[in-house]
């Protein structure tokens, strides 16, 4: 399924924000255009009712004829100015129709409101006292606002056109914009279609780029520099994995051919079978390995921990090779000691494949084990002398059937897998494997996390 654009994502964005902050603004211009025009509706009102008020107070009842003719004479045809005069004389009110028809909200004194069929009025309403015999009167005026709610309506109408118009301005240039910025996403996306299996040395461009996708670029350029060594590590691997299997099956093949060649006695027969069974003892113990190691590739972690004393578990694997060290005439020493939380059978395992190493390739017929604690690792280290390795193989010491020997010296009796098999232990712990040499001297090891 095709996934969303992210142009078309951005000026839909851009689109709404736009709405929002027009919407905003458009109701905040009308809610103060409103407040203006009220404002001058209301002034304008009370200059109107200031003119009729001093001529009414100036009016005695003799003359109040006078007062009738000017509200008559300033009532405009539209009736968008009304006067009433509310007395209990009859003689002396006015606009009494008015009052009847329209449907008023006004105080006793001050501002109100009134609406009729036709139109809306803002009133002012106060008492005018007697002069003479003529008596107290209440003249209220009032003011059609019409016009406001018209602007009102214009001005709505406006911000709506104009919004809609700003909005559809923003969105398109938004994703001109968005497809302009993100051009170079693309290129990276055309680039990347062209990276093939058979040459995995091919990188994405980094030149040129946004500063945005610099970081990116550079961290997908990383991992496929990681794909590339795993890939060759892979390849070196199931190499390494064919030449280890085809040897003992090679030599199966081989002396069974021999054996049936011809008729044999029983005893002949049976050293066939008994060299046929080291040999299967040995394709076990890869498959064996290499399913360990497998598991520990899948995350599994070292369980059925126990506190113990390090120097204690590697005496007991010291005790196991013991045959071994006579053997090749080598004495052990170890010095320091320190408590953490082990899977014993997994620790002695990884003691006892250092300390093979250390018997194969040591050269003065000492081996030291070291147990040492700091920055919160414990460091168990078998310290051997030793011909000096370049860098290119101390690297790898730990990886899967690699021999710093070429020709594979020795692959008769070992396979290869011993130091990658301690890495995988020391991971299971929380911890990590070094290989480190100084003064014809080979530091080889693992860490543990202090618990």
């Amino acid at each position: 399924m095709k996934g969303r654009s992210i142009a078309l994502h951005l000026a839909v964005m851009f689109g709404l924000s736009v709405a929002i902050v027009s919407s905003v603004a458009g109701v905040a211009i009308n809610i103060f255009q409103a407040d203006e025009l009220r404002r001058h509706k209301m002034e304008e009102l009370t200059g109107r009712y200031a003119l009729v008020e001093r001529i009414a107070e100036s009016l005695s009842r003799d003359d109040w004829d006078i007062m009738i003719d000017k509200l008559r004479a300033f009532t405009p045809a539209d009736d968008s100015l009304r006067f009433i005069i509310e007395s209990p004389e009859p003689a002396f009110a006015y606009g009494l129709d008015f009052l009847e028809a329209a449907q008023f909200d006004r105080p006793e004194e001050g501002f109100g409101t009134a609406r009729t069929q036709s139109r809306p009025y803002v009133t002012l309403s106060r008492y005018i006292e007697p002069l003479g015999t003529r008596p107290r009167v209440r003249l209220t005026v009032a003011l059609g606002t019409s016009d406001i709610e018209q602007a009102q309506a214009v001005l709505a109408i406006g911000v709506v056109v104009i919004s809609a118009l700003a909005i559809l301005a923003v969105s398109l240039l938004g994703w001109l914009i968005a497809r302009r910025g993100l051009a170079p996403v693309g290129a990276l996306s055309a680039h990347a279609r062209l990276l093939g299996e058979g040459d995995l040395s091919q990188r994405l461009p980094a030149e040129r780029l946004p500063s945005e996708l610099e970081g990116l670029v550079f961290s997908l350029n990383q991992a496929l520099g990681r794909v590339q060594t795993t890939y060759q590590k892979l390849s070196a691997f199931n190499a390494d994995v064919a030449h280890e299997l085809r040897t003992p099956v090679s030599n199966l093949i081989g002396e069974t051919q021999v054996a049936l060649s011809r008729q044999r006695s029983a005893s002949d027969l049976e050293a066939v079978l008994q060299s046929n069974l080291e040999e299967l003892e040995r394709l076990k113990s890869i498959i064996n390995d290499m399913l360990f190691l497998a598991r520990a590739d899948e995350g599994d972690l070292a369980g059925n921990l126990i506190d113990c004393s390090l120097a204690e578990e590697t005496r007991k694997s010291a005790d196991f090779m013991e045959l071994a060290f006579e053997e090749a005439g080598t004495v052990l020493e170890i010095c320091g000691d320190a408590r953490a939380r082990i899977n014993q059978s997994l620790y002695r395992r990884a003691i006892t494949n250092l300390l093979d190493n250390a018997i194969r390739h040591g050269t003065n017929g000492h081996v030291g084990v070291s147990i040492t604690e700091r920055g919160g690792q414990i460091e168990i280290t078998s310290e051997n002398d030793a011909a000096p390795l370049p860098p290119d193989v101390l690297d790898r010491l730990f990886d899967r059937f690699f021999r710093g020997d070429p020709a594979r010296t020795g692959s008769e009796h070992t396979h290869g897998l011993g130091l990658a098999i301690v890495k995988a232990i020391a991971r299971m712990h929380g911890g990590e494997v070094f290989a480190r040499q100084a003064a014809g001297r080979i530091r080889i090891g693992l860490t543990l996390p202090v618990r």
